[in-house]
């Protein structure tokens, strides 16, 4: 630690002067209490200037002197303050809507201004009322679907669970709810995410230029931030959709000091088919839930308590003996301090679980059982030091014990039982970090920063050694190790070093680069086209060696209009990877005691160029967005050994979101996307077996076509409720309707396209055709009304 100090002691002594007073403080909403995540403090006198914090905290280190200081959140009213600053100075404010705030209800920066000011590029934010202005599936607002509406992000087809960001996979994301990681956000298989927006507060995607406190993921960190609840009323919202309903309570429970907030949202698509379905009355479920809670508690004006959580699950049986489900379970307890004015603290405790059961069988002498997970606890203790409006030095460290469950597996035949379960496997990841944000000169700011990662695996296990075969062919194991308990059985080391510059040509221009290393020591276990709740995650061992990852970037960013209410941006990127897993043809996923045996290993690459315009203000608000990208994989034993393209490349990425306030009670939304189609693999020959066709790629080729391409537009009307009553009295509740349509002019969206025999019996020595089916997952316009409710 010490080399560290000394890294930092030159900038740390010529900064800290003796003539200079602190300006500290949290900014919160006026009318909840919630903190304002990335509000902006600037003095224009000396065009010093900071954003909040996480937690709404903010510090300012000025020379003494008496400051005009303003304070503003898009959406908000500006607060301007005259700070007497001839001593250090605690400064709460609070901020109230502004009358426009339904105006503004789009993608947001931290200000009009901070796509050119901040340091961060490739990064993308989502406010809450955004999010539910979006046209969504059967009405429902929805984070996951909403971010696929970002440049960059894309999916490989309706339903798909998870997205995919700059040529990732969809488990090179880290999806985090209150720091606590989501290994499976998907509800209904993909068609809706775990995220109850009525409990979610901001929404922030790091594509690039990922700052060392993030790490764990090669592709991209989805940050999802709860409310708080409303500290000074209670307060409920709700709504009845076409397949379910939520309510969201919240309140003050110790006025000033502790409020709660809980969500709850349940579908009820098999309650209200079972009296038509017999197999629903016969046992057959088909629902989803989930539960998201937060309580905090301030203790003081320097202390502040947090703990959060989040349960849900989705019931797919069949009847009353066979199905399965799958579930995710979070729990978050912070504790966060500002000691003095410039030191700010916070320690994390961190449960993370995701399962999986799969069960099948006329009754206890005949079944198979299938239970899998994956256990994460995490500590995660940080500091920010703010030295002044110039320098900013955040260091930490994080650590994850890992238990993996792949398999507590049982198959009945006769009353007899096989137990075919594979072994746990623990691990430990521990990384630290430090990284310093600066301002340079009056035009150039700077953040860099090293996250060092360690990854161990430990006993008890056995570690099987597979013998050398011709790539593309299943390894066989040739002998095996058992270790005992607490014995490592594998370790690996990465340095992570972070870079980020920002020259700024004036307040309506910049250009940005980045830098990144990232290293990934989890592996999602899948080879469907997308992803489903019966992947696999595997730790990094002696035979899968740790993913690692390098982007640069660049951008430019500009503003324009009087009133800056355009914001124009371009971005070029590279991502290089090594030991990216692919699998073998025919690889066997599923209890595999030797999995091992069937993965591989290769290079890739992505490259592209991301174009984005978005209109602030009017009536009419919105925005536009191209990416131009290539996806590729190099992996010994699969296509010749050549690069091919990646099942979610896409070359072309079009996306048009746009809202309009057609008066003072109707507004309209709408998205359009358009995507190149999917490479998949076609056979390129066939075998004919007793007078049944076989489709066969002689060429070995991989991804050799590409599916038909992606397009769809969305529209949605939202009506709000009267704001007063027939006798002029003012409404305390308030309401409002959605009337929806997904998929508009009804498109069938390929999904995959599959070949088979085209007459499934054909007389013998006849000449036998094959057909090519194309599967829609959607081919239909989907319409959909919500009424929702706040009171």
């Amino acid at each position: 630690m010490r080399y560290i100090f000394l890294f930092f002691l030159p900038w740390a002594i010529v900064h800290a002067q003796p003539e200079r007073a602190t300006l500290s403080g949290y900014v919160r909403d006026a009318s909840n209490g919630e903190a304002l995540i990335g509000a902006t403090v600037f003095v224009p006198a000396s065009g010093a200037g900071t954003v909040a914090n996480a937690y709404g905290f903010y510090s300012l280190t000025l020379a003494r002197g008496i400051y005009q200081v303003r304070f503003s959140f898009v959406g908000y009213t500006d607060v301007v303050c005259e700070v007497d600053l001839s001593r250090n100075t605690r400064l709460d404010i609070e901020l109230t809507a502004s009358s426009t705030q339904l105006d503004e209800v789009v993608i947001s920066s931290k200000e009009e201004e901070a796509a050119i000011r901040s340091i961060q590029m490739s990064v993308n934010r989502l406010n809450a009322a955004t999010i539910a202005r979006m046209p969504a599936f059967l009405g429902e607002a929805d984070i996951i679907k909403s971010i696929q509406q970002l440049p960059g992000v894309s999916t490989v087809g309706e339903g798909a669970s998870g997205y995919n960001v700059r040529g990732g996979s969809v488990g090179q994301n880290l999806i985090v709810l209150d720091e606590a990681a989501v290994y499976n956000p998907s509800h209904l298989l993909g068609f809706f995410s775990v995220f109850n927006p009525d409990a979610i507060k901001d929404v922030q995607l790091y594509k690039g230029g990922i700052p060392a406190r993030y790490g764990g993921r090669l592709a991209s960190i989805l940050d999802v931030r709860m409310k708080e609840g409303n500290s000074k009323q209670f307060e409920a919202n709700g709504g009845i959709g076409t397949i379910f309903s939520r309510l969201t309570v919240e309140g003050p429970l110790v006025p000033g000091k502790a409020s709660f907030i809980l969500a709850a949202r349940r579908s009820y698509i098999d309650v209200l088919a079972r009296p038509f379905v017999d197999v629903l009355r016969d046992g057959a479920r088909l629902n989803f839930y989930d539960l998201t809670a937060k309580l905090n508690y301030r203790l003081n004006e320097h202390n502040n308590l947090f703990l959060s959580g989040y349960a849900g699950r989705d019931i797919f049986f069949f009847d009353r003996q066979q199905g399965f489900s799958w579930g995710n379970a979070t729990g978050t307890l912070r504790w966060n301090s500002i000691i003095g004015n410039r030191l700010f603290s916070n320690v994390s405790l961190i449960f993370s679980k995701y399962d999986y059961a799969l069960q099948f069988g006329e009754d206890e002498r005949d079944n198979f059982k299938w239970n899998s997970s994956v256990t994460d606890f995490t500590v995660k203790p940080s500091l920010s030091y703010f030295i002044n409006s110039q320098n900013e030095i955040s260091a930490g460290v994080e650590a994850h014990y890992y238990q993996f469950d792949p398999a507590r597996a049982t198959g009945t035949t006769n009353g007899e039982t096989v137990n075919i379960s594979l072994d746990r496997k623990y691990n430990l990841e521990t990384s630290f970090y430090v990284s310093h944000q600066l301002q340079v000169s009056r035009h150039t700011s700077a953040e860099y920063g090293l996250r060092y990662s360690i990854f161990q695996g430990f006993g008890p296990g056995r570690v099987y050694q597979y013998n050398d075969t011709i790539p593309g062919i299943r390894r066989q194991p040739v002998s095996f190790t058992d270790y005992a308990k607490g014995v490592e059985l594998v370790r690996y080391a990465t340095p992570e070093p972070r870079i980020s510059l920002k020259y700024e040509f004036n307040p309506r221009s910049s250009v940005k680069a980045s830098f990144m290393r990232m290293a990934q020591y989890l592996h999602l276990i899948s080879n469907t086209a997308a992803s489903n709740p019966l992947d696999v995650w595997a730790p990094s061992s002696q035979n899968i060696k740790p993913q690692l990852g390098t982007q640069v970037a660049m951008g430019y960013f500009r503003t324009l209009g009087q009133e800056k209410s355009y914001e124009l941006s371009a971005e070029v990127y590279y991502r290089s990877t090594r030991n990216q897993v692919d699998y073998i043809d025919g690889a066997d996923l599923l209890i595999n005691e030797y999995l091992e045996g069937d993965l591989l290993s290769g290079r890739g690459r992505a490259y592209g160029m991301e174009l984005y315009m978005q209109k602030k203000t009017g009536r009419l608000t919105g925005w536009v967005s191209y990416t131009l990208a290539r996806t590729e994989l190099k992996v010994n034993g699969i296509n010749n050994g050549s690069w091919y393209p990646t099942r979610f490349d896409q070359t072309h990425n079009f996306k048009a979101t746009a809202f309009y306030q057609i008066n003072n009670r109707w507004s309209a939304s709408a998205n359009f996307t358009f995507l190149s189609g999917t490479p998949t693999t076609f056979p390129t020959s066939r075998y004919v077996i007793q007078d049944i066709l076989i489709p066969h790629n002689a060429a070995n080729t991989r991804n050799n076509v590409r599916i038909p391409p992606f397009h769809r537009l969305d529209v949605s009307f939202r009506l709000e409720g009267r704001s007063q009553r027939k006798n002029g009295k003012t409404r305390k509740n308030t309401d409002y309707w959605v009337f929806g349509v997904y998929n508009l002019y009804a498109r069938k969206n390929p999904f995959s396209v599959y070949f088979s025999q085209a007459d499934d019996r054909a007389a013998s020595g006849a000449p036998l055709q094959s057909r090519a089916t194309q599967l829609s997952i959607i081919g239909t316009l989907v319409p959909s009304v919500s009424y929702n409710f706040h009171f």
